[in-house]
């Protein structure tokens, strides 16, 4: 399914970007450009740039980058139809029928799949309700769960025999190849069977309620005891977040990370709504990139065994690295968030979230435990444990002093020792990465200035300012480039296509797009010049793209008449210095 070219440019068009993101971010105008934080990263200082010319967007920090429908796409999770659907609705846009042909089978299989996807969990939700799902609301009924509970995240149950959703989807007139896709079935040569069979059923949705996958939980003794879905087009565990779609409608300024999907629902049943949970597997930076966009406070409720403490030490780092407040929920004395909802309800709960311990004070606590404290050297192994921490977490030096004070205080030690011992392991790791460094960024250092830079600045004048392509091309050809990427976008230049027209034309290819949108935004984009100042910049840039193939050209020569001739190219380009006409 897919939109002609023709619809798609008009949706572009009566979309004003600026008021698009303006809803998400909060906007200044900068010279010709408009900034803010960006999205889809953790920063302090705005580096997302909104183009209302050229109508698209660049993120100086993690370099996320397109127009209009790529925007809506990478914020709100969507397929390429679905954000020029929902843009068309904005801009009050009549979409024609839908049509299939061309490249567009990606989209056909992404619809097929979510619907598949909606058929099983509704089949789900029947064999529950059946007789056959006894087993299934035993389990929910003796894990204390409502009815309300069971139908607001759409459990079911899948049965004992091993091909009942595979029989029910090709009653619905589902192909084998559309099945296998899913990610529902095991193909094998003596059969088919479902992926999920007696196990209770929890949906996994994206963040407009539509399901993109399954968690199963094993009734009995049978391993795994939770399966997820594999990876197919619609579902990434690494990416996703179980009931996030419900936790960020919450008016909370906080999100609280759980392990599991029974946590979680244990949670929202007592009106903890916050609640979400990495899928089966350790949380990832995608995940927190996830929250970000939804929160700058993350609280972790993890199980209070060695296994919860130990998934909690990863988690932390991640949060940290995008900026995210991280703050522990102690469920001490019981094992998860379930548990301690049985014993001791929602206010308690409740208490104990407001008090959650700020994250790195909760860090410094646990390497308490490795030390014997009451022995002069393991104290010293200790503070200089505490010191290496605060080292690796803090560069501001106003935020460094506030943390070692904080630690001083809760841990009764010196603040003066630990900001002492926290310098001198900096005068060590600056003077040990200095030496090794050096060499390294000496030899690269010429290369790197004499293509990469030299290429990318000449395209980000041209992309800017495309009237001097035609002055240009009179000197350059795209084999003077040697970048591909760079000689393709020169091409496309000299074709006459604009930019919008090249980021269209690479749209499917996320390497080259994010390249070319890099390329826009070079060093130059920022600078408000003269013509006079552009045309100097052009000569020099023109000048040095040729004197540098010349120079190849004379290092690889072993004719003297050529090499003559080639000295004689070299200083025609040496003194070059204006456009002809």
């Amino acid at each position: 399914m897919y939109y002609g070219e023709d619809i798609v440019e008009e949706i572009r068009q009566r979309t004003d970007i600026v008021d698009l993101i303006g809803q998400y971010v909060h906007l200044k105008k900068k010279g010709s450009s408009y900034f803010g934080l960006c999205p889809f990263h953790g920063e302090k200082t705005p580096s997302f740039s909104v183009s209302p010319g050229k109508q698209i967007f660049y993120c100086f920090g993690c370099g996320k980058a397109g127009d209009s429908i790529r925007f809506m796409m990478e914020y709100e999770n969507l397929s390429f139809v679905e954000a020029i659907e929902q843009l068309a609705e904005r801009a009050n846009v009549t979409l024609p029928e839908k049509n299939s042909g061309g490249n567009k089978g990606e989209e056909d299989l992404r619809y097929k799949l979510l619907e598949i996807n909606k058929n099983a969990a509704l089949f789900f939700v029947k064999q529950l309700r059946s007789p056959k799902g006894k087993l299934g609301l035993q389990y929910l009924a003796k894990r204390a769960l409502s009815g309300e509970s069971i139908t607001h995240f759409g459990l079911g149950y899948a049965v004992q025999e091993k091909d009942a959703l595979y029989q029910h989807c090709k009653a619905l007139g589902y192909e084998d190849a559309i099945l296998q896709e899913s990610g529902l079935f095991t193909f094998k040569e003596n059969g088919v069977r479902d992926k999920f069979f007696n196990r209770v059923i929890f949906p996994i949705m994206d963040l407009h309620h539509r399901v993109i996958g399954f968690g199963g939980r094993v009734m009995g003794d049978g391993e795994p005891k939770y399966l997820n879905s594999p990876e197919t087009k619609l579902f990434d565990k690494s990416r996703n977040l179980f009931a996030l779609n419900f936790a960020r409608r919450s008016r909370e300024s906080y999100l609280i990370l759980c392990e599991g999907y029974m946590d979680v629902i244990s949670m929202h049943q007592a009106g903890c709504i916050e609640a979400v949970a990495a899928l089966g597997t350790a949380f990832t930076e995608q995940q927190a990139a996830l929250l970000k966009r939804f929160t700058s406070t993350v609280l972790l409720c993890f199980d209070s065994d060695n296994a919860g403490r130990k998934a909690c030490k990863r988690a932390i780092p991640i949060l940290r690295e995008k900026e995210i407040q991280a703050k522990v929920i102690s469920l001490k004395p019981y094992k998860d968030p379930d548990e301690f909802l049985k014993a001791e309800g929602k206010d308690a709960l409740m208490e104990r979230i407001h008090n959650a311990k700020n994250a790195f004070l909760w860090e410094v606590e646990e390497l308490k435990s490795g030390f014997n404290l009451q022995d002069p050297g393991e104290m010293q192994g200790y503070m200089e444990a505490i010191a290496a921490l605060l080292r690796d977490c803090f560069s501001d030096p106003v935020e460094l002093e506030n943390y070692c004070k904080a630690v001083a205080r809760e841990q009764l030690l010196s603040a003066e020792n630990l900001l002492y011992l926290v310098q001198k392991g900096e005068e060590k790791s600056q003077l040990s990465f200095a030496l090794s460094k050096q060499g390294r960024r000496e030899e690269n250092k010429r290369e790197k200035a004499l293509t990469d830079n030299l290429e990318e600045q000449f395209l980000s004048l041209l992309l800017q300012k495309e009237e001097w392509i035609g002055p240009v091309s009179q000197y350059i050809k795209a084999e003077d480039l040697r970048d591909e990427l760079c000689r393709q976008v020169f091409l496309s230049l000299q074709s006459g296509k604009s930019v919008q027209e090249i980021l269209d034309s690479i749209r499917g290819e996320e390497e080259k797009y994010q390249k070319c949108m890099a390329l826009y935004h070079g060093d130059l984009y920022h600078l408000d010049l003269e013509r006079q100042e552009e045309e100097r910049m052009l000569l020099d840039f023109i000048r040095q793209m040729k004197l540098r193939g010349i120079e190849k050209a004379i290092s690889e020569a072993m004719d003297g008449e050529e090499l003559s001739r080639l000295f004689r190219e070299k200083d025609k380009w040496e003194h070059f210095s204006g456009f002809s006409g």
